[in-house]
């Protein structure tokens, strides 16, 4: 067997089936290179390319493979070749006695050998280090490079992986991405084990495969937190958009022992916008992305707890203590409790669109998708800033993007600064009075029917990329019986509840609701989730801000 292997150094490896031979090479070996280079031994090709697979799932670099040539079972030649196509740039060496010479220049053109080792090689320094030494060097010039430690292996076309990539991009996790089509790709997948046929395999930093893994799975291998470290706080702020996390900051640093759960990634549907051009403070805009990294980060720093990938499914009320439920069956208490759950993108009726989502059609910016759009004709559906902002992103690589605005005009839904973008951008054209009628494709979109609403005419386009934003459901469903909402699923808080001058049913305070505060005492909303909000960044972050001093006012009279 190969002895254990930890993802410390770069790897020099030997493989001999004597015992004695092995252990020989190995002191050699950690004489010489042993502070430099962790040296793995193996007694059998097989165990050998068992160790390989699981450097290689860890992210290790092997540098120099030293194999015996007369192995029973697995030759040192035929080690070396399967050995090549998990590790192609390590430096390869075949210890052979001196009746094997033949075999091992004719093992020069077979597995592309870098040099052959006489038995004995005694005395080291004369026969076996100037070799490794040059070998190393011609490694260390190579581009051999460690890449990020979080590995995709997926396909184009696959919805799963597409997934796998947003959720990781929009939680900050750095990963590099494979084609399963490609050499890299394959060699990870033989590497675990896997024919392809089920994707995405993701690979987590200690080594991990990961099959089609769920966001929560995902979440708990590359380093995010999922578990509360307490069962009670003073604070639990449902959401992690600009409201969430604004409340989350706030929170935290007044003092509130405040944890933010978030079911997907921090962010929001802010998170996903290629460029933010109207928020205070940011003349030369600021992308989704590092405005939610900021925001996270800063949370953090005051001591609020974030809590990624876990699914919110109820709310419960006992006494003074406000229970939040996860799918799991677990749950989190609190004194109080900020719904700052935003609202997601409405799914597109078109027939076809929901076989093909993941797959051509996507919701949102889908960022990680936009390096694969580069000389291609992109449709995006909707005529809000944030169509207006992914279409702008979007043009910089894309041949064509085309907006499909179902009214008469952007001026209705968009910002004026956005409208004039828009209209200079060269390869940008607007569809007014255009719907999407059905969505065609084996496997993946290559085609959409649109119908011009006036004329009712239809007419075939070819495309593989479709980006969907045609307004926004509230996320609120699982609040049914304990808030009150609005016929669209909206909270209602503050004066909303009060509009007939009584308070609302169940209520038991000698108080009306705080201006942000639900038809639960104790329990409030901020950003998109509340009825009759702005629907922007900034008043998002603001009534997050707010709700935290609303809360303090509630804590301190109760």
């Amino acid at each position: 067997m190969a002895q254990a292997v930890e993802p410390t150094r770069t790897v020099l490896m030997t493989v001999d089936d004597d015992p004695g031979v092995s252990r020989a090479v190995a002191r050699d070996l950690r004489r010489r290179y042993g502070a430099s280079y962790r040296i793995v031994r193996a007694e059998s090709g097989e165990s050998a390319l068992e160790a390989l697979r699981e450097l290689k799932l860890r992210g290790d670099l092997v540098a120099v493979i030293l194999a015996d040539y007369r192995m029973p079972r697995m030759n040192g030649i035929e080690f070396l070749e399967q050995a090549l196509d998990v590790y192609p740039g390590a430096r390869r060496v075949l210890l052979t006695a001196y009746a094997d010479t033949g075999a091992a220049i004719d093992a020069i053109n077979v597995v592309d050998l870098d040099h052959y080792l006489l038995k004995p090689w005694d005395p080291p320094e004369e026969k076996l280090y100037p070799v490794l030494d040059d070998l190393l060097q011609a490694w260390r010039s190579s581009d051999y490079r460690p890449v990020p430690s979080t590995k995709v292996v997926g396909h184009r076309w696959s919805a799963r992986s597409s997934q796998a990539r947003e959720f990781l991009a929009r939680n900050q996790v750095p990963y590099r991405w494979y084609s399963s089509d490609e050499p890299e790709g394959r060699r990870l997948l033989a590497a675990a084990g896997q024919d392809g046929q089920r994707l995405p395999l993701v690979v987590a930093p200690d080594g991990t495969p990961l099959l089609e893994p769920e966001a929560p799975e995902l979440a708990a291998h590359v380093g995010l937190a999922t578990t509360p470290t307490a069962d009670f706080y003073d604070l639990v702020v449902v959401g992690g958009g600009p409201a969430g996390l604004g409340a989350a900051v706030y929170g935290a640093s007044e003092g509130l022992r405040t944890v933010l759960v978030e079911r997907s990634a921090t962010g929001g549907q802010a998170g996903q916008s290629s460029r933010i051009e109207n928020y205070l403070g940011f003349p030369d805009g600021v992308s989704g992305a590092q405005l939610t990294d900021r925001a996270r980060r800063q949370a953090a720093r005051f001591g609020a707890e974030i809590l990624t990938a876990r699914e919110v499914t109820g709310l419960e009320v006992g006494g003074a203590a406000r229970t939040v439920r996860f799918s799991d069956g677990s749950a989190v208490a609190a004194h109080s409790v900020i719904l700052a759950t935003g609202v997601s993108y409405r799914q597109l009726p078109a027939a076809g669109a929901r076989d093909l989502t993941g797959c051509g059609v996507f919701y949102g910016s889908a960022l990680t998708e936009a390096p694969s759009c580069q000389g291609q004709d992109v449709y995006i559906v909707g005529g809000a800033n944030s169509a207006g902002q992914a279409a702008m992103y979007l043009a910089r690589d894309a041949k064509s993007v085309t907006l499909l605005v179902r009214g008469s005009s952007l001026a209705a839904s968009m910002s004026y600064y956005l409208v004039q973008q828009i209209e200079e951008a060269p390869n940008i054209s607007v569809r007014t009075g255009t719907v999407v009628e059905a969505a065609h494709g084996s496997g993946h979109l290559e085609k959409l029917t649109l119908r011009d609403t006036a004329s009712g005419r239809s007419e075939l386009v070819d495309t593989q990329w479709m980006f969907v934003f045609i307004g926004a459901a509230p996320l609120t469903d699982w609040l049914d019986g304990t808030v009150l909402r609005d016929g669209r699923g909206f909270i209602l808080a503050g004066p909303d509840l009060t509009s007939d001058g009584r308070p609302p049913p169940g209520w038991e305070l000698d108080r009306p609701p705080y201006h942000l505060e639900t038809s639960v005492p104790g329990v409030f909303v901020a950003g998109d989730a509340r009825a009759e909000s702005a629907k922007r960044v900034a008043s998002a972050v603001g009534e997050g801000a707010m709700t935290v001093m609303l809360v303090h006012r509630y804590l301190e009279q109760s």
